[in-house]
């Protein structure tokens, strides 16, 4: 599963909206949705607070 697909995946899991999540992230909304959408990837400090939640949640990341 791509970033993209994961972080969405993740984010309707944990039922919060991408402004929610982006404030649990402390990231802008625009982070979130360009990441969902694929035009970006998260920061290497934002994919280590994001791969616990994966483990959590049960979503696999290439």
């Amino acid at each position: 599963m791509t970033y993209a697909e994961a972080i969405k995946k993740l984010r309707n899991k944990m039922l919060l909206t991408q402004m929610e999540f982006a404030e649990y992230l402390g990231v802008s909304f625009a982070s979130i949705n360009r990441w969902e959408t694929g035009r970006f990837e998260p920061t290497m400090k934002i994919k280590r607070k994001l791969a616990p939640l994966f483990k959590e949640h049960g979503i696999e990341v290439k």
